[in-house]
């Protein structure tokens, strides 16, 4: 996980990553924050992970990006 974190740091602080894979890494991070504070067990939504992407990183998603990321948020073991 921790290679995760430096990646959404370095495209925060890089601004000649491409576009989309900015928005993939920034995805991911917010995709997985938005699991982790998913409460009471429940299963996070595009909607958090939209919200946690602006709320956190200042990033506007689209929600199938953030479905997208989700989806490989809950493929990928923590």
């Amino acid at each position: 996980m921790a290679g995760l974190w430096r990646k959404v740091l370095s495209v925060l602080c890089d601004d000649s990553v491409d576009q989309r894979e900015r928005e993939r890494i920034l995805a991911s991070g917010a995709a997985r924050l938005a699991a982790v504070r998913a409460s009471g067990g429940g299963m996070a939504t595009a909607e958090d992970v939209v919200r946690i992407a602006m709320e956190e990183f200042a990033v506007l998603l689209d929600t199938s990006t953030a479905r997208a990321a989700l989806r490989e948020c809950h493929d990928c073991e923590w």
